[in-house]
């Protein structure tokens, strides 16, 4: 147990994890006034960061005492206090350097008189607002992220997928000559893979694709195949589809950069499996971008989110084009799409659901916080199976990055699974203007 310390929360860190309160150990929590002023006005609508308010709220109603403001009330055994700040004060020395009293500089403002209060205890103002931090530090004041679901190990975004050399050729040969697949025992990296992991195999005559089955412990060849007109173009793209085709693998996490072909090929699986699932459902949070936001839309909620949506269409589009215009495909597309088993819509409206016998797949997935990523999951149902596919280099949501957004917490979560999967794409497809982009700007 380590010196105690007074942790002051921003809002922001609530609104991302409303069990925060349940991740500071020993530690003294403190809340301004103006962050429970802040939560009132998220309490509405139907949003992850609105049901966090709501229910921080509510388990703060299950703690308020009148000691509360002033002596704190115990968090539990071996944990902290926590107090509620109720003096909003703007000390004269953020007068000198910050020209406005709006929320952010009052909960600053809450923080540098705490330390002042209690010199002799670290105060830590923790919040996902960098621009709050850097002030917080121009005045002398420590202040951190909220870090409690960050990774920490995300290289596997930028990496290639492994290659084990030095292989017997004779193992080579086994694989293409077995469907079944060899032992994993037989094989001296069994300990370095874990449940479906892709790698390539080299000897110094030949190399295949291969991944490991952790059900039959078994490491089977990966074959090049096609679904619904699409063809994988690189060693990435074939081990995708191979897990999107899995129906045993029940998660599966595809990143990479633009243009790499992670919503294609899960869109293309999808189809090309839609015999064995009740519906193919197709959603993205809606992350509005240069401060347009979505109540500016004309028409009802189908027609404000559908500009956000439209990225999916263009790859159902790219489907089509790759197939025959009058061919059986297309009309099974259509027909899909007819019946409402082809649905494409914005995350929102899915929250909530009970999904089974779905194949469910989630774009721009490094737009969601850890919780919410976890909401969606466990509303899979009996036969369903589950695609986020995101770029983490690419976030659009100001409280989130590469260590601490949902996807890569998911696949740091759930690594070693037997069912789930995660492929990194690095190769763009699209084109070698968005190849060049995607790597040079």
């Amino acid at each position: 147990m380590g010196t105690k310390k007074n942790f002051v929360l921003d809002t922001n860190v609530i609104l991302h994890d409303y069990k925060c309160l349940d991740h500071f150990q020993e530690n003294d929590i403190y809340i301004p006034i103006v962050v429970l002023e802040e939560l009132d006005k998220f309490k509405k609508g139907n949003e992850q960061i609105n049901f966090n308010a709501r229910q921080f709220v509510r388990e703060l109603d299950d703690i308020v005492t009148d000691k509360l403001f002033t002596e704190g009330v115990s968090l539990g055994e071996n944990r902290g206090r926590l107090f509620v700040l109720a003096k909003s004060v703007f000390p004269k020395e953020m007068e000198e350097a910050l020209l406005s009293k709006k929320p952010d500089h009052l909960i600053l403002g809450s923080a540098l008189s705490l330390s002042k209060k209690d010199p002799e205890t670290k105060t830590i103002l923790v919040s996902k607002d960098v621009n709050l931090r850097i002030k917080a530090c121009s005045l002398g004041l420590t202040a951190e992220d909220y870090i409690t679901d960050k990774v920490d190990n995300f290289d596997v975004f930028e990496k290639e997928s492994t290659e084990f050399s030095d292989v017997e050729p004779e193992k080579i040969d086994a694989l293409y000559a077995s469907p079944k697949g060899i032992d994993i025992d037989e094989f001296s990296f069994r300990s370095d893979v874990n449940p479906n992991d892709c790698f390539i195999l080299k000897s110094n005559r030949a190399s295949v694709l291969a991944k490991y089955d952790a059900a039959d412990r078994c490491v089977k060849r990966v074959e090049k195949t096609r679904a619904f007109g699409i063809e994988p173009r690189n060693a990435e793209q074939t081990f995708a589809l191979n897990l999107l085709l899995d129906d045993n693998i029940k998660l599966v996490a595809i990143t990479g950069r633009a243009g790499t072909g992670k919503t294609l090929l899960a869109l293309a699986a999808a189809l090309q499996r839609h015999e064995e699932y009740q519906q193919i459902l197709l959603a993205r949070p809606i992350v509005a971008l240069a401060n347009k936001d979505i109540g500016a839309l004309p028409g009802d909620a189908q027609e404000k989110v559908a500009p956000y949506m439209q990225p999916l269409f263009d790859n159902l589009n790219v489907i089509k084009h790759n197939l025959s215009y009058q061919g059986s495909e297309v009309r099974i597309i259509d027909q899909l799409q007819r019946e409402g088993n082809l649905i494409i819509e914005a995350l929102a409206f899915i929250r909530g659901r009970s999904l089974s016998n779905t194949y469910f797949i989630i774009d721009e997935a490094q737009n969601l916080t850890p919780h919410e990523i976890k909401t969606i999951i466990t509303r899979a149902g009996e036969g369903t199976k589950m695609v986020f596919a995101g770029d983490v280099h690419q976030i659009d949501s100001p409280y989130l990055d590469m260590q601490s957004n949902g996807l890569a917490y998911m696949i740091d979560k759930m690594r070693g699974q037997d069912i789930f999967a995660h492929i990194n794409l690095v190769k763009g497809e699209r084109s070698e203007l968005s190849e060049i982009a995607s790597n040079l700007l």
